[in-house]
């Protein structure tokens, strides 16, 4: 009986032997035994897919493209004073830009051709869009014109009341709807002409019944002389009596050299 069984253990064996011999060489990839799905799977690993383009953009273009989409959304400044589907006659100075001449007559009549700025629309008698007009003006350079026509600025540090009277210079700019020639903001010298606040009314009542006090040069502000009409009792009169006087004519006024109103 042993003597039959020793040869199946060794069919065995080698049976054993050749399956793990063949199983090697299949899982090495050089035997016949390959799977259909196998090759697609490759194929699918190693595809890279679509291809994506991506384009570098330098920074300077970049900027300017950005700063371009930036202006052209931007309002300009002088649009704030320029109204919508008006006459374009009336339009301010600002809106406008008109092909003057400073070689007419000074104080004659006298036509310009003008334009309209970009953005801003206007309209002729007949109510239809307009961007070319006349205007009619008087030949004057904008520093010339009526002190209505233009304002200017308050100096609170000059001395009103002075002999002589002080000046002092100011930045003037015309009205929006004034036209004139050269440039439309200009410095101008005028008078001081401020005011702080004080009545002359009030500073001749206080002078004439409380002068003897110094009430009068308290009220304008000079302390020192309202101290020295206080304790010598308005200079025994005789300084109260000029004040009336000097305060009447306008002579004394506030001490920061303010006009009375």
């Amino acid at each position: 009986m042993e003597a039959a069984a020793e040869p199946l253990r060794s069919v065995r064996h080698l049976s054993r032997v050749l399956l793990f011999l063949s199983q090697c060489y299949i899982l090495s990839g050089d035997g016949s035994l390959n799977l259909d799905h196998s090759q697609p799977l490759a194929q699918s690993i190693k595809d890279p897919g679509p291809t994506r383009i991506f384009i570098v953009v330098p920074r300077a273009a970049e900027n300017q493209l950005f700063s371009h989409l930036t202006e052209s959304t931007e309002i300009p400044p002088y649009m704030m004073k320029c109204p919508s589907n008006g006459l374009c006659s009336r339009l301010p100075a600002d809106c406008i830009e008109c092909a003057t001449n400073a070689s007419c007559t000074y104080g004659k009549p006298v036509t310009f051709d003008c334009t309209v700025k970009p953005s801003v629309t206007c309209v002729d008698q007949d109510l239809r869009p307009q961007r070319n007009f006349v205007i009619n003006m008087t030949c004057r350079f904008c520093w010339q014109l009526p002190e209505t026509d233009y304002e200017c600025s308050n100096s609170t540090t000059c001395m009103t009341v002075a002999c002589p009277r002080q000046r002092y210079f100011a930045n003037c700019t015309v009205r929006d709807h004034i036209h004139c020639l050269g440039n439309r903001t200009f410095p101008k010298l005028l008078y001081c002409n401020w005011t702080g606040g004080y009545k002359w009314s009030t500073a001749l009542a206080l002078s004439i019944t409380l002068g003897g006090f110094g009430a009068d040069r308290f009220y304008l502000g000079q302390w020192r002389e309202g101290l020295g009409k206080l304790f010598s009792f308005g200079g025994l009169g005789i300084w109260t009596l000029i004040d009336v006087l000097l305060i009447g004519v306008g002579y004394v006024g506030p001490a920061d050299g303010s006009l009375y109103i």
